[in-house]
């Protein structure tokens, strides 16, 4: 089967993973890429601006003082990842947590999604069952009956 084939059977518009080559990724120093790795974690994870919907590549670069080619390299290399994925892992997380927290009990999918930085639903569903395999309302259902 072919991926444009695998890719229609995905929900969300889902498309598989290509593996993709760029020489400047390798160009970029160890003790460059380990500083701007600390950075990145800092900004993206610590002060969770991964719930910024509008936080951009362009202005972590900008934050940082170096350009978004430096700050995909180091994501690439150091999270394996790119950086809307980065952000959607990290912004999933928060969400799994609000799920099952009493203290969000009241708080439905949406208010959730929006909380934790996804402009919007479909983003946030997508991510969701790219990461999780299920929807976000399967995982609260099922969540809070093994609670019970």
């Amino acid at each position: 089967m072919s991926n444009t084939e695998n890719n229609k059977n995905l929900p969300y518009n889902i498309k598989e993973k290509s593996e993709k080559h760029a020489a400047y990724r390798s160009l970029i120093r160890a003790e460059l890429a380990d500083e701007l790795f600390d950075k990145i974690l800092n900004i993206v994870v610590v002060n969770k601006r991964y719930r910024d919907a509008n936080f951009s590549a362009k202005e972590l670069a900008k934050e940082l003082k170096t350009n978004t080619r430096y700050i995909s390299a180091v994501i690439n290399s150091r999270f394996n990842t790119n950086f809307s994925c980065l952000l959607n892992e990290y912004r999933i997380k928060e969400a799994l947590h609000r799920m099952v927290d009493k203290r969000y009990a009241e708080e439905n999918i949406e208010e959730i999604s929006a909380a934790v930085g996804f402009a919007n639903r479909q983003s946030f569903y997508a991510a969701f069952y790219r990461i999780m395999g299920e929807t976000p309302n399967g995982y609260r259902k099922r969540q809070l009956a093994k609670k019970q």
